[in-house]
């Protein structure tokens, strides 16, 4: 069977961290990587075996080269991006440890993709071929024309009968919810699959689960429910998939999900996972419910295969998902001993 095209548009970024959990303004060095909500789940997709695309523009320079590179590694399809602009966006990562919480400073301003103009992308080509397209709200909220090109891409790929999964990822550093809401209500109509986290739906757009205390670890599954529907009902959704992440400390969380498909809740196991590096979580979570829609998986283990994914990339260094679908399905199935493999 034919690997079905899967592609994505956003931004990737060099990614700075001190080493270890030292404090940003401890640090001496950097470690550097390089990263993006639609990247990240380009790579998860390339390793479960998918075609998978990404667009995007990066400098013409070394250090847009070695962003390129980086998805060439785990072979992410790279022709279809742009090269051109001044610079490539940054952003530090300062890891959280016991009630320490994660820090990540932006430093993306005037980036290649930031300044980039819709008629530099060719839409109608990029969509040859293609099954799926995803982007996420952070790419929209870059400003300039990215609002307008993310508008053209939906278009296009709906004409061209392309499924759409958007992650909501509402970031506050980037616009406010005035801003996020505005744009993302023109853009919300032509998706297929929306996924969002226990705070998105209410930032963006207003709506939230009641009897819920994400900083308690309380979740309670009637109100994501809930969510799930309202959202489905203001916008046309096929699906709705929300993470349900219980926070412990910054290194413990409780991690599950729900997908609301075909006006009914499916929920997930839920893990409890001590992490290594939680950056990244989300996307590996999309990139694994995009992977099950394509393999044409049920909704029950659509949601089990993306939480066991996205369960296992807390434990892996940089924002990467870097496992296999063998083990994503062991870990599925109910293998989660941690034993050494021999």
């Amino acid at each position: 069977m034919m690997a079905k095209r899967v592609i994505t548009f956003g931004e990737i970024m060099m990614r700075l961290n001190p080493e270890g959990y030292l404090r940003i303004v401890q640090a001496e060095k950097f470690e550097t990587s390089y990263a993006g909500g639609e990247a990240n789940v380009a790579v998860s997709l390339a390793n479960y075996g998918m075609d998978a695309a990404f667009v995007s523009k990066v400098p013409e320079h070394e250090v847009g080269q070695s962003a390129v590179n980086a998805l060439r590694r785990y072979g992410v399809d790279t022709s279809l991006m742009l090269r051109g602009g001044k610079r490539l966006g940054l952003y530090y990562v300062e890891k959280g440890a016991s009630q320490r919480g994660s820090k990540v400073i932006y430093d993306r301003e005037y980036s290649a993709v930031a300044l980039s103009r819709a008629e530099e992308y060719d839409w109608n080509k990029i969509f040859e071929g293609a099954d799926w397209f995803h982007w996420t709200g952070i790419t929209p909220a870059l400003g300039g024309e990215l609002p307008q090109i993310c508008l053209q891409a939906c278009q296009a790929a709906k004409a061209r009968g392309v499924k759409i999964s958007c992650d909501l990822n509402y970031r506050k550093k980037l616009w406010s919810t005035e801003q996020a809401g505005k744009v993302m209500a023109e853009l919300m109509p032509y998706v297929d699959l929306c996924i969002a986290n226990e705070e998105d739906a209410k930032d963006v757009f207003g709506i939230e689960a009641e009897n819920t205390d994400i900083n308690a670890g309380k979740l309670d599954h009637a109100g994501y429910i809930s969510v799930a529907r309202q959202l489905s009902e203001q916008f046309g959704f096929e699906q709705v998939a929300i993470t349900l992440r219980g926070s412990l400390s910054a290194n413990d969380n409780d991690w599950a999900a729900m997908l609301y498909s075909g006006g009914q809740a499916y929920f997930s196991p839920t893990y409890r996972v001590h992490i290594v590096d939680r950056v990244g979580g989300g996307d590996s979570f999309g990139g694994a419910l995009i992977y099950t829609q394509l393999m044409g998986k049920d909704p029950q283990e659509s949601i089990n295969f993306a939480v066991a994914a996205s369960c296992l990339k807390h434990s892996i260094e940089h924002d990467f998902n870097l496992v296999s679908v063998q083990e994503v399905e062991a870990l599925a199935k109910g293998n989660a001993s941690g034993r050494v493999q021999r």
